[in-house]
């Protein structure tokens, strides 16, 4: 399963393959599962990884796999990368079962592009959620409300309902429990306020260097929003950083599934042109 709103995924999956395997007189002889990962890739997924490493060794102590769906072998990018790791199997004298398609994995024709067909639904899925996530995601940002990421030195997150009651602060590391409500920034404490107000004038007005402008912070015992040291480069945040005029800017960088690499499976960041970002 992929995200922790779907908690009882792996079990509802479980009862449809003890079904299977009971029709079919099968005795279970273990189980794989890996709660809360993505299917686009093998990285993270570590139990895959592991049914994998047994089937290669040739030491398997079983001669067939039951799995949900195609899309629970992996919603993978490119649809070799599927059937590579089902042939893995298939090569080592283990077949594969989907329990709950429609067709038996017979190795037909019409099994045979059935399974092509759902593996490329699988990875098109991912895509197109992704954009519609994105867009989402964006829509959010122009009402007003914060997505994701620690508020800031001088800010805090409050916590409003949807029909934009206040409800309260967030403290680090506290969420929203309730989908429906948002976060937006608010001013935080009055002497963060003043402090931001004076590093600004420290660096338009005094000329002081980001480096400057930390070691007399630091001297005057004040830490930074997470309670660390200043350092030039959270001075330069501070400086740098829309926020502090009230501008939320938002997909300033991209990690699309489409950029990942094809090799590790790990997303790559790359910048967005400025014509994406969203303020």
């Amino acid at each position: 399963m992929s995200t922790e709103h779907q908690k009882y995924s792996t079990q509802n999956q479980m009862g449809i393959i003890q079904r299977y395997a009971s029709d079919k007189g099968f005795e279970l002889k273990g189980v794989f599962h890996d709660d809360g990962k993505s299917g686009v890739s093998l990285n993270g997924r570590d139990d895959l990884k592991r049914l994998f490493e047994i089937v290669t060794s040739g030491k398997a102590e079983f001669k067939h796999i039951l799995v949900y769906d195609v899309s629970r072998w992996g919603r993978f990018q490119d649809p070799d990368e599927a059937a590579y790791y089902e042939f893995q199997c298939k090569r080592a004298g283990i077949k594969i079962h989907y329990c709950a398609e429609m067709f038996p994995n017979d190795g037909s024709l019409v099994s045979t592009l059935t399974k092509g067909i759902k593996r490329v639904m699988a990875g098109e899925y991912l895509r197109e959620l992704s954009c519609k996530v994105l867009f989402g995601q964006c829509n959010l940002i122009r009402r007003g409300f914060k997505q994701s990421g620690f508020a800031g030195y001088g800010l805090r997150r409050a916590l409003i309902d949807e029909a934009r009651n206040f409800k309260g602060i967030l403290k680090h590391k506290e969420w929203k429990s309730i989908t429906t409500d948002r976060i937006t920034l608010v001013r935080g404490p009055d002497e963060e306020v003043e402090n931001v107000k004076w590093i600004y004038r420290m660096f338009t007005e005094e000329h002081k260097h980001e480096k400057k402008i930390a070691e007399i912070l630091n001297k005057k015992g004040i830490l930074t929003d997470l309670e660390r040291e200043w350092t030039p480069s959270t001075v330069k945040q501070v400086l740098t950083n829309e926020k502090y005029i009230g501008n939320s800017v938002f997909n300033k960088r991209t990690q699309r599934i489409e950029i990942q690499d094809p090799v590790s499976g790990k997303k790559r960041s790359l910048p967005n042109p400025k014509d994406q970002w969203v303020r």
